[in-house]
């Protein structure tokens, strides 16, 4: 039996034949979408206009539009490597975004989704009253470091450091940097959690850790399985790196610091081990399960 993919270009002109095309392919196939898109339609939009080198905000100009023969061919390649290797469209198009920002991203780092960027674009408030007073900021498991520039740009007098334990991470992120022009302001450190940050202390530490649980880890899609295995799972319950960042954290936080990570589903489980401490949950767009804040005297 014929693939999906054989013959078709004989048969698809147009933007909309394309979209219709990958629409059907990406259901038939079952794809999972938690990379940046929700569904199969958002995706083939994003995925069609990204290769034609369209703003991806504008399709009907062009849905009508017919495609050359090259533009056909490379269309029906990135769909079929979608649907075929189950590879997340960040890392077909080597670029993820958080809000307005986009970000270069491959499979050296996971794809940016941290709910603490929602947090980042409105400066913390109200639990931050002068971002202009914030002048140390720590990224800690910065990956590709999308949060370390969102942290950059709305705390415009701050110096940021971003950390990670994987080298190959840090090269990504260090073309982020780059892309942004922030070298000045965001530096790159090399480091397993708070190892190699000495005496350091930050007004502000941000942590969007791994924290997924073995069991979990083991259910993933398979698009998940692009991703760095480092960047994912933290121990059988998916809390190990959670607790050493707790355990240290105050001795790296300026007198009035905070600390804000995010642990994904663990939140009954981080509150039931660790009764005494008074946890802030913030409010993000998917609830206030996700994400919580400490202050420094909290931790002491």
């Amino acid at each position: 039996m014929s693939s999906p993919f054989s013959q078709v270009t004989q048969d698809l002109h147009t933007v909309r034949d394309y979209l219709r095309f990958a629409v059907s392919r990406f259901h038939q196939a079952g794809l999972f979408f938690g990379h940046g898109s929700s569904d199969a339609y958002d995706e083939a939009v994003y995925l069609i206009l990204h290769t034609l080198h369209l703003p991806l905000d504008r399709l009907e100009p062009f849905i009508d539009a017919r495609l050359t023969a090259i533009e056909r061919a490379e269309i029906l390649n990135i769909i079929q490597r979608r649907v075929q290797e189950r590879i997340p469209a960040a890392y077909l198009t080597r670029e993820a975004f958080l809000g307005e920002y986009s970000f270069y991203v491959d499979e050296r780092v996971i794809v940016p989704r941290s709910f603490i960027a929602e947090l980042l674009r409105t400066q913390l408030s109200p639990w931050i009253a002068e971002p202009e007073a914030i002048g140390s900021v720590l990224d800690m498991c910065t990956g590709s470091g999308c949060l370390a520039i969102l942290a950059a740009h709305e705390f415009p007098h701050a110096q940021v450091d971003a950390t990670d334990l994987s080298a190959d991470a840090l090269e990504v992120a260090a073309h982020n940097v780059a892309d942004y022009e922030l070298e000045d302001r965001v530096h790159l450190i090399q480091s397993d959690l708070f190892s190699k940050l000495a005496n350091k202390k930050y007004d502000l530490i941000i942590s969007n850790p791994p924290y997924v649980d073995a069991p979990s880890v083991a259910a993933l899609p398979q698009e998940y399985l692009h991703e760095p295995k480092l960047a994912l799972g933290s121990g059988d319950d998916g809390l190990d790196a959670t607790r050493i960042i707790l355990k240290h954290a105050a001795q790296h936080l300026t007198a009035n610091g905070i600390l804000i990570v995010e642990i994904g589903h663990n939140r009954e489980l981080l509150e039931a081990e660790y009764p005494k401490l008074p946890f802030t949950w913030l409010d993000v767009t998917a609830g206030d399960q996700f994400v919580f804040m400490l202050h420094r005297n909290d931790l002491l």
